[in-house]
């Protein structure tokens, strides 16, 4: 099976994952809906364009691994609804202000926000797609040493601190996805190859019902393009990788 190799690395990462009240939760690992949208962004796609959106993420798989494991942050941020500027005409909706539904400390209050974030963390990421259909991956390779547009990890304010192809081996060939994952070298936090194949914290997904590494987790990562909202479940395999197991 042919894999693109991302290395993903940047200050902050979000990976997304259900939001509670204010807190808006980051998964440990990216989504399949996620790396959708960040290939379409790649090669110029907009929102418009769900069947190509949905039919790529039906054929998307990925392996990844923390080559440099995270540490989680919160961010704390505050909007004042209340405030003048909130009320100029840039904010308005058919010529009318806009505003929250609710009485008056709801349209007008103070609102909080918890942002999770992940940082100082360096992914390396196998992908993979199903046989037929468009694009290949030499397509989606030349869409990330080109993108039509910036890229961004998760939230727009997640930018990558590298190209996100990896420099020397940008193709790969194993059996499967964790396979063609553990042929790439671990990197440090410099970015230079380790000089012993550690274990590594991995997720892929579940090739048989009898695999025996790893532990499964159900989790919502998938996206119903066609009115962009979240939908459907699949299981996950997250486990330790790599270092002669």
């Amino acid at each position: 099976m042919r894999a693109l190799i991302l290395r993903i690395d940047a200050p902050m990462i979000s990976f997304g994952s259900v939001i509670v009240d204010h807190h808006g939760f980051t998964d440990y690992f990216p989504g399949i809906s996620m790396l959708t949208g960040m290939i379409g962004n790649a090669l110029g796609w907009n929102h418009s364009e769900s069947d190509k959106l949905q039919e790529l993420q039906d054929r998307l798989d990925f392996a990844a691994r923390w080559d440099v494991r995270p540490q989680r942050v919160i961010d704390y941020h505050t909007v004042d609804l209340g405030s003048p500027k909130m009320r100029k005409p840039g904010w308005t909706t058919r010529g009318e202000a806009e505003h929250r539904a609710g009485g008056t400390a709801a349209k007008y209050g103070t609102h909080q926000r918890y942002r999770h974030y992940l940082v100082d963390g360096l992914m390396t990421l196998a992908l993979g797609l199903k046989a037929g259909g468009s694009p290949d991956l030499e397509t989606i390779r030349t869409a990330f040493e080109r993108p039509a547009r910036p890229l961004f990890i998760g939230r727009k304010t997640c930018l990558p601190s590298r190209p996100l192809l990896d420099p020397i081996t940008p193709i790969v060939e194993g059996e499967d996805l964790v396979t063609a994952l553990e042929t790439v070298p671990v990197w440090s936090r410099e970015g230079v190859p380790e000089e012993e194949n550690k274990k590594t914290w991995a997720c892929w997904t579940p090739s048989s019902e009898v695999e025996n590494v790893g532990e499964r987790r159900l989790v919502y990562d998938l996206r119903d393009w066609h009115t962009q909202l979240p939908t459907g479940s699949r299981w996950r395999k997250e486990g330790w990788i790599g270092g002669g197991k």
